[in-house]
């Protein structure tokens, strides 16, 4: 199978603040194209910011067919690289935590969270997957890494990769009792399904929350192939062979 190759972001979060993360996204698919990244992985929440209540997310809710997402889709016209980036969903009546497939200017399909935390969240349903040139790959979102069933559904699909975009920003003592269960889960669900896994967090602190960053790469055998160091945002590339 020719080689993926993949970058996985870990970056500070913004919040009400799609302007600033489109020109930092930018600048991070100029490198994307430098580095010839066919796939890169970005965080939870990403574009707008997270939340768990209902008002805070419906306020930042977007459709796929609103003028915020078609200002994303710009942002990627002309690129190679295809990325995942987490955002708050508008569909109907609903709010949902998903992430957007999306590259060169088009949006290939949406992944909506089928197990959120949030109450502010509605649930998704499906797991769809992805194909980028030989490899076949689906997402997960973050509290989904708790249940293995959402990580067979992507497997059993036959995906050789499993992306996880997380936000485990959390209150101190929770976030450290979290710090190497959160790696713990994506080995786990990666040994389960045979897939390697890649993970995208957010870093640093916010309103009393803190993020340490889990964001790495982990072959189907469990074992780390890449990580971005605790505590400082950076990138994770690894060839998957």
């Amino acid at each position: 199978m020719p080689r993926l190759r993949i970058a996985a972001f870990q970056r500070a979060p913004l919040f009400d603040d799609i302007p600033g993360v489109l020109d930092r996204l930018r600048a991070d698919l100029a490198w994307c194209a430098a580095q010839a990244i066919d796939l890169a992985v970005f965080p939870e929440c990403y574009l707008q910011g997270y939340a768990s209540d209902r008002a805070t997310i419906a306020r930042r809710a977007i459709g796929i067919d609103s003028d915020a997402m078609q200002g994303l889709l710009a942002v990627t016209a002309g690129t190679g690289t295809e990325l995942i980036l987490g955002f708050a969903e508008r569909r109907g009546a609903g709010c949902y935590n998903s992430a957007a497939v999306l590259g060169n200017g088009v949006l290939r399909g949406v992944y909506a969270k089928t197990h959120p935390n949030e109450p502010g969240f509605d649930a998704g349903a499906g797991y769809p997957v992805f194909d980028l040139g030989a490899w076949r790959y689906g997402i997960n979102i973050c509290n989904d890494a708790n249940f293995p069933e959402a990580a067979r559904a992507v497997g059993e699909q036959g995906a050789g990769l499993l992306c996880y975009p997380l936000n485990n920003m959390l209150r101190p003592a929770v976030a450290e009792a979290w710090r190497s269960r959160s790696l713990d889960k994506l080995q786990a669900r990666a040994r389960e399904t045979r897939c390697w896994v890649a993970s995208a967090d957010v870093v640093g602190a916010h309103e009393g929350r803190v993020a340490h960053g889990c964001t790495c790469i982990v072959s189907p055998e469990g074992e780390v192939a890449a990580r971005v160091a605790e505590g400082a945002e950076g990138v994770a590339v690894f060839d998957l062979p």
